[in-house]
């Protein structure tokens, strides 16, 4: 049987999703209907797949449905979505792995396969499957959004992607040292490097690229600051690339020193979806690769153009190790329409505005704790760090804000508090806290995405 190298023929990859100019010269510039044909013969290897795997059979015969019921993407909103509790219970009822890896040929044998986990911030981490082909695609997808963003071969890209079973250090790693010529700092989080050692490496070797989640690179530059390093000056930073809110975006190349920053949006299940690219006014959806929806979160059903929904993605790369199909990731965002100017025809969304399985709603009104961060950059004193706690009281549910505040206004929880209602039309309560008294509780230094909200009803 054919191992990994042969089963991802990566040079083949690369012609099939092109990166660089190759891919501005190919993919970027498909009309609406040549995309669309394209999509159409890569959903169908995917729908063909995904029947030959038992998770599929009882997720899609439990709805009525039978092979052929589906005839291609306009058939799509027929089958019931897939969420991170189908997958779940797939794992429990059979353990370890659920039924839907998809890791058995069906000829015999099985698949060279890649095995790694959630991180468990939303609960217990789920196994995620990569087969040779799909882990390279991945890979390439992403060195396609490190590129359009302007990495270049002389750069020095330092990663603050955790390792261990989560994929995001390795997946990183891979991008970075298979599909473009970068040198990289894989430092990981705050317990694989801490947080004053990955400063000083970044100005011993010259970091001019920094990788990873905004929460995290935030901290970065505060200890930066503390050690005596100017961000801009002592380490040269140009470009961030990573998750960042968009009304943090300023706030954090302003800690770096006026580094250009720019967004993208995956999941570990799905791999890079959408990407930022020079203009960084929306992320342009991977649509040679991804069908997204805009679903409502009760019921799957795709919302209105430009509405706010829950982002539902079929990869269309995924033809042998699990198959994905309509997997709801609860991420709230909405689509936009593609922007010609930029000579990339693809889709966009508007990015990441939240979880729709932790959204508060309080007194009538939506509130999405892991969006409050951007609300606090800016106010001097503020280290932007904080967590949501949940509680009850009265009857009513009530959330209640940990800050830190390293100043010394009297009144700074109740500008925030003040602040908080007129952006998000709801009082919350405010707790100001010291620097780092959160980071028990958000688990900052060890998880990839902090803990934002606690559960105390």
């Amino acid at each position: 049987m054919s191992g990994y190298s042969e089963q991802a023929n990566s040079s083949q990859l690369l012609r099939e999703f092109p990166v660089g100019e190759a891919f501005s010269a190919g993919p970027a510039g498909l009309d609406a209907e040549a995309l669309r044909a394209l999509q159409e013969v890569r959903f169908a290897k995917v729908m063909k797949r995904a029947w030959q795997v038992p998770f599929y059979q009882r997720h899609w015969g439990e709805a009525g449905l039978e092979p052929g019921d589906i005839a291609g993407l306009d058939d799509l909103a027929r089958l019931p979505v897939v969420t991170k509790d189908d997958l779940m219970d797939s794992v429990e009822r059979f353990p370890p792995l659920g039924d839907y890896h998809g890791m058995d040929r069906p000829e015999g044998g099985q698949f060279r396969t890649v095995l790694q986990t959630t991180s468990g911030t939303t609960g217990s981490p789920q196994p995620l499957f990569f087969g040779a082909k799909d882990r390279e695609i991945q890979n390439i997808l992403l060195a396609r959004a490190y590129l359009l963003q302007g990495l270049r071969s002389d750069d020095v890209v330092h990663s603050v992607y955790g390792f261990g079973m989560v994929n995001g250090g390795h997946y990183i790693r891979e991008a970075v040292l298979y599909y473009t010529d970068a040198l990289l700092l894989p430092a990981g989080t705050g317990t694989q490097t801490r947080s004053l050692q990955q400063v000083e490496l970044m100005q011993r070797f010259g970091a001019t690229v920094l990788v990873g989640f905004g929460d995290f690179l935030h901290k970065l530059a505060r200890t930066a600051n503390e050690a005596g390093l100017v961000p801009g000056e002592d380490i040269p930073l140009r470009m961030i690339s990573g998750h960042v809110a968009h009304d943090a975006r300023q706030a954090l190349s302003n800690a770096w020193g006026g580094a250009v920053v720019y967004d993208w949006y995956g999941v570990g299940d799905t791999g890079i979806v959408a990407a930022e690219g020079p203009v960084c006014d929306g992320l342009y959806i991977w649509e040679d690769a991804h069908y997204v929806e805009i679903v409502a979160p009760d019921s799957g059903v795709p919302v209105e153009p430009g509405c706010d929904g829950n982002l539902c993605v079929t990869v269309l790369f995924k033809d042998s190790v699990y198959p994905i199909v309509r997997f709801d990731t609860q991420d709230v965002s909405r689509l936009l329409p593609a922007d010609s100017d930029s000579g990339i025809n693809f889709q966009r969304i508007a990015g990441f505005s939240g979880r729709s399985d932790n959204m508060v709603k309080l007194r009538g009104v939506n509130v999405y704790p892991t969006a409050i961060g951007s609300l606090l950059h800016g106010f001097s004193g503020a280290t932007g760090e904080y967590v949501c706690r949940l509680h009850s009281m009265d009857d009513q549910d009530e959330l209640t804000v940990m800050l830190e505040y390293d100043g010394a206004d009297p009144d700074f929880g109740e500008l925030i508090s003040r602040h908080l209602r007129a952006r998000l039309g709801v009082r919350l309560g405010v707790e100001v806290v010291a620097g780092g008294e959160t980071a028990g509780l958000t688990e900052l230094e060890v998880r990839q995405k902090p803990r934002r909200l606690i559960d105390e009803r």
